[in-house]
């Protein structure tokens, strides 16, 4: 029997040898005119059962880059090569596609087997030459001929049977110019998707977010096919990475589609054409569900994935052809775009159906086409950005004849926004302490608080944002009442002790018990200072801890020094930096605004308003070890005789006060805070007109009025009731303006224009019924003493 074998084997090595012999060093032709090939279906053979099985019955190559279309039948390569020189050479053999399942060459040399493995099915350690390719080392003996055999098998992608042999410095000549051209076309790739990702941050334009995962996605398709995914992401190989191809390739397709059906609004300008676009979503979800359920359905997914991809295409060519057809304009440069990256996808897929020769062109079809289109994409963008260009210049232009103008539409946008903003925070915190009160239950209670809290921490950051204007134009002042410190600091401690907690902080407060039940101070600016300092102790601190100390010292009978000390184990501050951190956008330059967010403005404000209690603030700060901030404040204790309340006003007086506010969530606030005050009864305007109407039909004591409102706003109904109009009982009904503006323009235009008293949303309700008995009071003493004035600011 072994004789038998041995003389089928020399049988077949004589039949071999009768093709001709690819000499490394005389021939001109290509290796694939050498070489054949055989399929021998699903079975799986070893090389010895093909060298002896005379058979077997061969093909020759018809190109260098032989396509057996999609397959997962068992294919056998054999070739012969000489070295006719008197020396060793080495050299490397290119074959196979780098997603080819199983690669396995054979190298015979009188009588001996050396066997080295490829393809994307092993481990990437486990290839002979450790390349993303397909790629195999051959030691040639001088003045021999060796013969070489070439298994390779796939789960039915398309299986290529290339044949480029190199010696080493062409090899690895030809490896650097390949690397340069994928460093140039992923570099690309990558920046435009990080691009094209941050306009939709910035626009919020979904055409934008789809076009940067599809660019995203193409990258990852074509990193596969190129065995970068199986190189760098899934060097064990296994279930992923061998599905790696068509996942990325099913996502490619859906945010391609879904790009083009936004920006070219095709569900309102070609809604017959969504029913198109959702046919193929549609099979897309049903391709991606095949990939997973067995081996038949993965191997049927290749072509169907092709063919869904070249319908996709020609379902995006006919929706800008009908588009044209309608006159319906479309950018130029989009046009372009999209006709390069059809004509690149085109040739990839019909290449793929074997519908198209294999050539360079062909084979990187996908990447030419994806780099122009990036190419006439932000050519596209190049306008736009032109077109806002000329735009600002124009502005800009204007901007310098219309300098005082502008000034006042920035005073304007700054009180607006004042408004806009603290109108639905006065809400939140209204119905917030309403809740507060009536409810019984803790847990309810300590939901409440948390969203107190956190009203309060956002309405802190809000002020922070409009005081940077008044600080630029030195207009930022204090305005002064009375409050009880304590629970204005347990407040703000609780909301940052939760946001500590968060991030598994230790958090620690302790407040000095001899501290005044109440001071005469700018409450909002005082909270505002501890509100900033606590903000970044939390912000730049990730582990250890935070410690909050506050000690009172009595200077004299109504003055008291607060002194503050926020301690954490955060970042700290380097020592060159200590100099300008006071600076405003701090943070800013020392490029901590990725990792941190904020834009640096907290500090700034905290010493400038520290400057204005005439207080101090020092921060000491290693870096890597810490911060700890220094405050100091001195505040003016109210003695408990002395302080102005609801009682010591007459509260028991039945009052009638209009309320006139257009927001109906403010509304709901302000019928909640009066309701709780049996002495008080209320009605509710939606405008100044509205106010101006039930002034004359009824008797009020007192009007609550909104300044910003609709039809006739706060000023003009004000003006009217100031000017006698409505008859002398109405001219002088108190009026305190509650407006979620906070400028100070604003603040002396009211009390300019006659009203009583002036205060801000969120609205206290303790310091709103202190200003209404008050303005009450003042009211009833000036009818004996009209010098008497006992206005609260």
């Amino acid at each position: 029997m072994k004789r038998l074998l041995l003389l089928v084997y020399i049988l077949s090595y004589s039949l071999f040898a009768q093709n001709d012999v690819f000499s490394i060093q005389k021939s001109k032709g290509g290796l694939y005119e050498y070489a054949e090939f055989t399929n021998v279906g699903d079975s799986i053979r070893t090389i010895t059962e093909i060298l002896e099985n005379p058979l077997i019955e061969y093909q020759n190559l018809k190109s260098d880059n032989h396509s057996l279309g999609f397959t997962s039948d068992n294919y056998w390569v054999r070739f012969k090569l000489k070295n006719d020189s008197d020396n060793p050479d080495n050299y490397y053999l290119e074959t196979a596609r780098p997603i080819t399942d199983i690669v396995n060459l054979y190298q015979i040399s009188n009588g001996t087997i050396k066997h080295y493995k490829s393809g994307d099915l092993i481990p990437f350690n486990k290839k002979q030459v450790k390349h993303r390719s397909t790629i195999f080392k051959l030691t040639l003996p001088p003045q021999e001929t060796q013969q070489i055999y070439i298994h390779l098998a796939s789960d039915g992608e398309t299986i290529n049977l290339p044949l480029k042999l190199y010696d080493e410095p062409s090899f690895w000549m030809a490896n650097y110019n390949q690397q340069l051209f994928l460093g140039l076309f992923y570099g690309l790739l990558f920046l435009a998707s990080v691009i094209y990702l941050f306009f939709y941050s910035s626009l919020k334009e979904k055409a934008f977010l789809y076009y940067g995962f599809y660019v995203l996605s193409i990258g990852f398709m074509q990193a596969a096919l190129d065995g970068l995914i199986h190189e760098y992401i899934f060097p064990g190989a296994g279930y992923l990475d061998h599905r790696a191809v068509l996942i990325t390739a099913l996502f490619s397709n859906f945010f391609l589609l879904k790009y083009c059906q936004h920006f070219l609004k095709v569900n309102n300008k070609l809604k017959g054409f969504k029913k198109g676009f959702n046919i193929i979503y549609y099979v897309l979800a049903v391709l991606f569900i095949m990939l997973f359920i067995n081996q038949n359905t993965l191997k049927i997914a290749y072509p169907l994935s092709n063919i869904n991809g070249l319908f996709s295409l020609l379902l995006i060519l006919a929706t800008i052809f009908t588009m044209q057809f309608k006159r319906i304009k479309i950018d130029p440069y989009f046009s372009f775009g999209i006709l390069f990256l059809v004509i690149g996808l085109l040739g990839f897929v019909m290449n793929n159906l074997s519908l198209l020769p294999n050539s360079f062109i062909i084979l990187n079809s996908a990447k030419f086409g994806s780099g122009f289109e990036v190419i006439f994409l932000s050519l596209s963008m190049t306008n736009l950005i032109k077109q806002l260009r000329l735009e600002k210049e124009k502005s800009q232009e204007e901007a310098l004849n219309k300098s005082e103008e502008i000034s006042k539409l920035k005073t304007y946008f700054m009180s607006n926004m004042s408004h806009e903003l603290r109108t639905p925070i006065n809400a939140i915190m209204g119905i917030a302490e309403h809740e507060l009160e009536s409810q019984k239950s803790e847990k309810n209670k300590k939901s409440y608080q948390i969203i107190k809290n956190a009203s309060l921490s956002l309405l802190s950051n809000v002020n922070d944002i409009i005081d940077f204007e008044k600080i630029e134009k030195n207009e930022l002042e204090l305005s002064s009442s009375n409050f009880n410190p304590s629970i204005k600091l347990k407040q703000i401690s609780n909301n940052w002790k939760n946001e500590a907690e968060k991030k598994a902080l230790n958090y620690t407060f302790e407040m000095d018990p001899d501290i005044p039940f109440e001071v005469y101070a700018d409450s909002k600016r005082f909270v505002q200072i501890i509100n900033n300092v606590l903000a970044n102790a939390v912000k730049f601190t990730e582990t250890g801890t935070i410690f909050f100390r506050l000690t009172c010292l009595k200077l004299s009978d109504d003055l008291c020094r607060f002194s503050f000390q926020v301690s954490d184990t955060g970042v700290g501050i380097k020592q060159e930096t200590k100099a300008h951190i006071f600076d405003s956008f701090n943070q800013m330059k020392l490029n901590h605004k990725r990792q941190y967010g904020g834009i640096g403005l907290g500090l700034t404000i905290v010493k400038h308003i520290v400057e204005l209690f005439n207080g101090t603030i020092k921060i000491e700060s290693e870096l890597g070890v810490g911060t700890d901030v220094f405050i100091d404040l001195t505040l003016k204790s109210v003695a408990k005789e002395s302080m102005v309340t609801s009682s010591g006003l007459n509260n028991k007086m039945p009052l009638h006060v209009l309320v006139v506010e257009d927001n109906k969530l403010n509304q709901l606030v302000m019928k909640k805070i009066l309701g709780n005050a049996s002495q008080i009864t209320f009605s509710i305007a939606n405008n100044g007109q509205e106010a101006i109407e039930a002034l004359k039909k009824d008797v009020f004591d007192m009007v609550l009025m909104d300044l910003q409102m609709p039809i006739m706003d706060g000023y003009e109904a004000t003006h009217i009731i100031r000017s006698g109009e409505l008859g002398a009982s109405i001219h002088t009904i108190p009026i305190i303006a509650i407006t979620a503006d906070t400028m100070q323009e604003t603040k002396k235009k009211v009390l300019d224009l006659g009203m009583n008293d002036y205060m801000t949303k969120p609205v206290n309700k303790e310091l709103l019924f202190k200003k209404i008995y008050a303005c009450n009071f003042n009211k009833n003493t000036n009818n004996n003493s009209p010098n008497k004035d006992l206005r609260i600011a």
